[in-house]
This record gives C-alpha cells, structure tokens and sequence, in this order.
C-alpha cells in the first residue's frame, strides 16, 4: 500500500505520521507525506519523536505537487485545512480524514499563558502518543 499522509504545511503531524508509520509499518506500507505548502521541518517534533526513539531528521517538508505521478492508494488528512482544502486524487484512492491537534499552535498557546518550554514540549508529545496509536492500527484504520 502507498499511503501518503497530507497537512497544511508538512513541518510537523505529517512528518511525525510519516516517522511512526516508516518506523512501525515500514515492512507493510510505502509511505510519503506532504503538505498543501511547505513550511520547513518542525524542530520541536524532530525533538520529541527523537525522545521516541524516531529519528525524522532526515525527512523533508515536500509539496503535495511532487507526488502527482506517484501512484498513491490512501491519502491521510492529518488537519482541518488539508482536508478542507485537499486536492484531487484519482478515483480508484481512497481520502481518510484523521484530524489531530495542532502542536505549533497549542505551544503558542501555552507560552502566551505563560507555560514552560516543557509544558510547551508536552503538547507535541500528547499528538505525536496519539499519531502512533493511528498508525499502530494501520491498515485496518484506513480500510
């Protein structure tokens, strides 16, 4: 299966998806993931999937453009936006909408109430304990 995980920007859900699913599915699933733009790699999710035992460093934020002649089975919108906004895809491909919190912003939050930078850290780390559940359940949550 080719899966192609999709958000607004590939800095952050997108890429911790894409590191879950290489790390836990890798020997069943071929996955990619892009974003409707592209706003760079978020250090902070770097971070705490490193704390995981992930190593996403390599990955880079790609355009959802540079996949058009990839063959793509299921698409994952992994925010409100993508899916509001997601492109076409052929047919025979199936869209699955699995929206998770938005760390970046709920960081944002946090640090203009005053939050630590760990607290800050803990909201990444809430989405991506919640990303690898998804994808522990993959395939069959994409079915």
């Amino acid at each position: 299966m080719n899966l192609l995980y999709l958000c607004t920007g590939n800095s952050c859900r997108s890429q911790m998806a894409e590191g879950w699913t290489r790390h836990l599915k890798g020997d069943q699933i071929n996955v990619y993931s892009a974003g409707i733009e592209t706003h760079g790699l978020n250090p902070y999710a770097v971070k705490v999937m490193a704390e995981a035992g992930v190593d996403i460093s390599g990955q880079k934020s790609q355009h959802i453009d540079e996949f058009k002649d990839t063959p793509i089975d299921v698409v994952v919108t992994v925010c409100n936006h993508a899916h509001e906004t997601c492109p076409w895809f052929p047919a025979d491909c199936k869209v699955v909408h699995v929206g998770f919190d938005d760390p970046p912003r709920m960081a944002r939050e946090l640090a203009a109430k005053g939050a630590s930078d760990e607290e800050q850290l803990d909201a990444y780390r809430r989405v991506r304990d919640q990303i690898r559940g998804f994808v522990q359940g993959l395939p069959a949550n994409v079915q």
